[in-house]
């Protein structure tokens, strides 16, 4: 597992393992049973993705709202008086028509052979409101690169706006190999068989498998702990070996 330090130029605070509060962004507290509103936190894959890597934390006590007029990026913030240390004030500046930056100033530093790519934080997938900034992805290699002066934010459309509010999460950031040396092929027969053997005795061991675990939603949608379920016997199974 790679170790990840990290330093600060200026205002910020220190990244953090995401957290999917509930509740929260993340959802309600609402248990997986007949007549309860499907919550994001109830579905294992989005948890597990959503909890790979870190997340960056605005620090500043003014709100800041970014929204498009006429194609041209608005940033609507009380700044106050520039502190005059150096940095960039205010932090957020335009960036091109369809995009703004933020002058994160924030070093850091993974093992050789990985690299650290910024994303769109979890809950920009789960905001009915539309108002989490979408963060560009952007592979960074840390090895020679003590440093990493800018995020980028794609603007939102027009109609939209984009809060940033202090200690609230606006971009998360994953490890990963710095190469992406994937050998991608077509499966042989063999293990194309083999997998279709698998997954036919899921399907026809769904409802052992899902026992218990089966509920309808406010949307009438059928949900079932078989995925659940099979995670936490494999994840058993790897701490026995």
């Amino acid at each position: 597992m790679p170790r990840v330090t990290y330093r600060i130029h200026g205002p910020g605070l220190p990244p953090q393992p995401v957290a999917l509060p509930v509740p929260g962004w993340a959802g309600e507290p609402q248990p997986r049973a007949d007549g309860s509103h499907e919550q994001v936190w109830h579905c294992a894959p989005f948890s597990e993705g959503a909890r790979y890597g870190m997340e960056i934390l605005y620090p500043f006590e003014p709100e800041l709202r970014v929204r498009s007029v006429e194609g041209q990026v608005v940033l609507e913030a009380d700044w106050g008086e520039d502190p005059r240390n150096g940095l960039n004030w205010p932090p957020f500046r335009p960036f091109g028509e369809a995009y703004y930056s933020y002058q994160i100033l924030l070093d850091l530093k993974v093992d050789p052979g990985w690299a650290i790519r910024t994303e769109p934080h979890p809950r920009y997938y789960a905001d009915i409101s539309n108002t989490t900034p979408l963060a560009v992805p952007a592979l960074i290699r840390t090895e020679w690169w003590p440093m990493m002066f800018f995020v980028i934010f794609k603007a939102p459309p027009e109609g939209v706006t984009h809060i940033f509010r202090q200690g609230e999460p606006f971009a998360s950031i994953i490890v990963i190999p710095a190469e992406p040396d994937l050998m991608l092929e077509p499966m042989g027969e063999e293990e194309a068989a083999e997998r279709e053997l698998r997954a036919r005795r899921i399907r026809d061991s769904r409802d052992s498998l899902a026992e218990g675990t089966r509920w309808l939603s406010t949307t009438d949608t059928v949900f079932d702990g078989t995925y659940r379920h099979m995670l936490r016997a494999a994840k058993s199974r790897d701490r026995g070996r």
